[in-house]
């Protein structure tokens, strides 16, 4: 059943992303006719010639098409981690921040905002990305040289070791900002924690689609592997699968994946956790599947959030991470209760 259902599940959310990435371009301050959206993307994509007002096609090709393909980036990005995290820790609360990383982004954002306004000449508008990236791959590394210190890691220590990572994270930046943060560092931090997507230009675009694009590439062909991992260790081992060696190569992958996301929009939360079970409740846990319809689903669920956020208060633009919260949470104990889904793959 679920191999006919598979291509009418992909092809309905392709329609679906494209028909709502107009529609979240044409909605904002400025409305757009959605007409005119679809002229202006003709006009810079295929060289046609429709007449166009100039300052909505400014708007819609220069502002509001970069954010939108970001958030369907971000979000995608976001429930394939989910997916393979939920797998190799066996795990249905996984999720793409479980090593610490988005304390680790979090301490790198705090050290630049607030103490390195040196580096602000000569790292410029990359500054906030860089630092934040660079704290989220210092505590993945921790948390997995945790996990593996004198002993061979287990789902039980990298998740401990997780923990132990994000409160040590979280720990520094609140003390570094609870002595040193302004009034203004300390709204942007917290804007930042929240998420946000008000910084994408084209020029930002490329690092993360082509990131998530060789991830989602490479994690559709290991579907065999990750079907094992759910089964448990034992299981891998009978089959004559090295856990470990998978284990530590997909979760340095997904982490390095989750940095760039995270220093890219912030921390943008729910996503990589509920994303991987409203897939599986369409699909199955098959990941030959479940990976692909994950990757469009959550790519449409965040464009959809994203637009929220942008419209639901006039005039004010909110932190998606609080949208993610607000849409995904209910739907989530929706699935949860209405929907009957095995979380393993047999």
């Amino acid at each position: 059943m679920n191999k006919i259902k598979f291509p009418i599940i992909i092809l309905a959310l392709i329609i679906g992303s494209i028909i709502t990435l107009c529609f979240c371009i044409s909605v904002g301050t400025l409305k757009i006719p959605i007409v005119d959206t679809y002229k202006v993307i003709l006009n810079y994509v295929f060289f046609t010639d429709y007449e166009v007002d100039s300052t909505l096609s400014g708007v819609v090709w220069k502002i509001r098409l970069p954010r939108v393909l970001l958030a369907f980036i971000i979000g995608a990005g976001l429930a394939l981690c989910g997916v393979i995290m939920q797998a190799v820790v066996q795990n249905p609360l996984a999720e793409p921040y479980l090593l610490g990383i988005s304390s680790g982004g979090y301490l790198g954002a705090t050290i630049f905002i607030i103490l390195g306004s040196s580096f602000v000449g000569i790292l410029g508008s990359i500054g906030l990305p860089f630092f934040s990236f660079i704290g989220a791959i210092f505590a993945t590394f921790s948390a997995l040289f945790l996990a593996t210190y004198k002993s061979s890691m287990t789902t039980t220590k990298l998740i401990l070791s997780g923990t132990i990572i994000n409160a040590a994270c979280s720990a520094a930046a609140n003390f570094i900002m609870a002595l040193s943060g302004t009034d203004s560092s300390v709204a942007r931090i917290t804007f930042w924690m929240m998420g946000s997507l008000t910084s994408a230009k084209w020029d930002k675009l490329l690092l993360p689609a082509l990131l998530v694009f060789v991830c989602s590439c490479f994690f559709i062909t290991q579907f065999r592997n990750l079907n094992t991992m759910l089964q448990g260790d034992e299981a891998a081992i009978t089959l004559g699968i090295n856990i470990n060696f998978y284990r530590k190569t997909y979760l340095l992958i997904i982490a390095l994946l989750t940095g760039v996301l995270v220093s890219t929009s912030g921390i943008i939360g729910f996503v990589g956790l509920i994303i991987p079970h409203i897939s599986r409740s369409m699909i199955g846990a098959d990941h030959r599947r479940l990976v692909p319809v994950a990757i469009l689903t959550g790519g449409l669920f965040l464009m959809i959030v994203d637009a929220l956020s942008r419209t639901v208060v006039e005039n004010t633009e909110l932190p998606i991470g609080i949208f993610t919260a607000i849409v995904g949470a209910p739907f989530f104990a929706y699935i949860m209760i209405k929907k009957n889904y095995n979380y393993s793959s047999r």
